[in-house]
């Protein structure tokens, strides 16, 4: 008689330790704690280790998922960060940043029965763990570096998630890699755009160190469109990767915008976090306060600013959404760990005018009651009106989460890109070759604004179209 293998019994997901949300909502260290030795190797210990696992598909960048799971398992992981780096250039970044539940973990088959494996969690606990062992021993770093054996030049603008990865592809292939980037420090929205208590400083500077130290060099203050220049970067390099992202803020267009008060999200945080403002009067760049704050939009720009408000002395703190919860598009945990923090959250409503005193200092803002009608083109329910039902949410502070469009300083400076209707850069979707020969782009400047994960897939893309031009890999 065959004897049937017996089915291996899941384990339920282990929880990442966090802060207690009381602590955390008046400090900038991190949230989320990260596993234990013992809670990565029970959560590996889940995987099933499928033929042929879906996660990857769901990976943009493609790491080998099953792979480094089954070295975690096996205790080794030194072993287990290779495999994800053979891909991957920002693993600590992507591990806290990527929004796994829509991608790999989405695709994860546990998903059909029990909580999928929590493959970014592993992801981090590898990188984090290689991190702190190449610190204390960095002789004993095992993470094979490549030195330039090549003739080839590669310049990268911008120094965001798409180019850092391009500049790493790039430079592991042994070409010269050049970073330009517009700010006084490298990371671009890395650096200004998430928070300290989501993505530390000191991980973001540890993973370009990574790059350094396969030979990638770093000019900052240079700004693209300005003082750098597409074309006469062609006359330097064999290659030019254009990374800038889409950093022009989306405002409201309602009355009373122009107040004092009255901020972009990308303003703010920008102030907050590469100026350092939680760190004032040590550090001398100041942040407006705000005893009332509210914060317009739903998806996860939103969420960091409503909690860093609260971080920065906010007495309140709303989130003011005109669809309902089920519609917003920040992540999950994003949104679970506002709410536990005390955000409050005003579903159903839109702003028509901000209020102010004499002073032109904002007072307040007036909200239109909403419901939601039939579905418009993205497919959801089309937010509109109840007539006659209007409200003042006292406000001292509002700052406005709606999404970006493209900054139009290197494209005007660069009349020969092509773009689309929408003002970004069109590029061939196989190669992300641009209008312009070895000219290639990548990440929101591309796509509008998206995620982290996404413009590293769009920075890799181009880079192996790079290698395999230049390098005949």
């Amino acid at each position: 008689m065959e004897t049937r293998k017996p089915k291996k019994t899941i384990e339920p997901r282990v929880p990442m330790p966090c802060q207690p949300p009381k602590t955390r909502a008046h400090n900038f260290d991190e949230v989320a704690l990260g596993y234990t030795g013992q809670d990565a190797m029970q959560e590996a210990r889940r995987c099933l280790q499928c033929k042929n696992p879906p996660c990857v598909t769901g990976c943009p960048v493609e790491v080998p998922i099953k792979n480094f799971i089954h070295a975690l398992t096996e205790g080794n992981v030194e072993e287990a960060y290779r495999i994800i780096k053979t891909t991957n250039s920002l693993p600590a970044v992507c591990g806290r940043v990527c929004p796994q539940e829509h991608q790999c973990e989405g695709k994860c088959i546990l998903n059909k029965k029990i909580e999928p494996i929590a493959i970014g969690r592993l992801e981090r606990y590898c990188a984090d763990t290689h991190l702190e062992n190449t610190e204390a021993a960095p002789d004993n770093d095992k993470t094979p570096c490549k030195s330039v054996t090549s003739d080839k030049k590669v310049a990268c603008i911008g120094s965001g998630p798409s180019s850092l990865t391009c500049a790493g592809v790039c430079a592991a292939a042994g070409m010269k890699v050049e970073v330009y980037e517009a700010l006084h420090e490298t990371g671009g929205v890395l650096i200004y755009g998430i928070p300290a208590f989501r993505l530390p400083k000191t991980i973001v500077a540890a993973e370009i160190n990574g790059l350094r130290d396969m030979g990638v060099d770093f000019l900052l203050n240079h700004v693209g469109g300005r003082t750098v220049d597409v074309k006469d970067l062609l006359e330097k390099y064999d290659a030019v990767f254009i990374g800038v992202g889409a950093g022009l803020p989306i405002f409201l267009g309602v009355p009373g915008e122009n107040l004092v008060g009255v901020f972009s999200a990308n303003e703010y945080l920008t102030r907050v976090n590469l100026g350092r403002a939680y760190n004032f009067p040590e550090q001398d760049t100041p942040c407006y306060s705000g005893k009332n704050v509210t914060v317009f939009g739903a998806g996860n720009v939103a969420m960091d600013a409503a909690r860093t408000a609260l971080r920065m002395g906010a007495e309140t703190v709303h989130i003011v959404y005109r669809r309902t919860r089920a519609e917003m598009p920040a992540r999950r945990e994003e949104i679970e760990h506002a709410e536990e923090e005390g955000v409050q959250f005003t579903m159903l409503s839109a702003p028509v005018r901000f209020n102010g005193n004499s002073d032109m200092r904002l007072e307040s803002v007036t909200l239109q009651k909403m419901k939601l009608g039939e579905p418009d083109a993205s497919g959801r329910r089309r937010p509109e009106p109840v007539e006659g039902e209007t409200y003042d949410l006292p406000t001292d502070l509002a700052i406005v989460a709606l999404g970006t469009r493209s900054n139009p300083i290197l494209l005007n400076a660069t009349p020969d890109l092509k773009l689309n209707k929408w003002g970004y850069i069109e590029v061939n979707e196989e190669t992300g070759e641009t209008s312009i020969p070895n000219v290639f782009a990548g990440g929101d400047i591309v796509t509008g604004a998206a995620t982290v994960i996404l413009a590293m897939g769009a920075g890799r893309n181009a880079a192996k179209e790079i290698v395999r031009r230049l390098a005949g890999k």
